[in-house]
């Protein structure tokens, strides 16, 4: 019998992504009510979520806002679902979050930035 070829953890994801360090504002609340809110920073973005680092403490499948804007300056608002949490530096999480409303927004916002970023660097549409 020949040995499989097939890797073994299938990607199960298939939104475009990319590598982008863009400012975002998350927000929460704790299990007792309090609202917070933490300035931070995607690692990678898709046109389904994002990828980011967090000092507050969630849960999986805890609902999340996260902030942010076009490189136009619009703003942008969409509500998340926390999928995937793993350990990071200096005792900060990095998130893994699906978006659940407005995907139309955040696609626009990824088209954004996608956009603007092929422009800086000399790439035409």
């Amino acid at each position: 019998m020949l040995p499989s070829t097939q890797p073994q953890f299938e990607e199960k994801r298939f939104a475009l992504r990319m590598a982008l360090r863009l400012p975002i504002v998350v927000s929460g609340r704790t299990d007792d009510g309090a609202a917070w809110s933490e300035p931070t920073e995607t690692d990678d973005i898709s046109t389904l979520g994002a990828l980011f680092q967090l000092n507050q403490s969630i849960e999986v499948g805890e609902t999340l806002y996260i902030r942010s804007h076009r490189p136009d300056g619009v703003p942008v608002e969409a509500k998340a679902r926390v999928v995937r949490i793993s350990p990071a530096s200096y005792g900060t999480s990095r998130v893994g979050v699906s978006i659940v409303e407005s995907k139309d927004n955040w696609l626009r916002l990824f088209v954004a930035w996608i956009a603007d970023d092929n422009v800086a660097e000399g790439h035409s549409e």
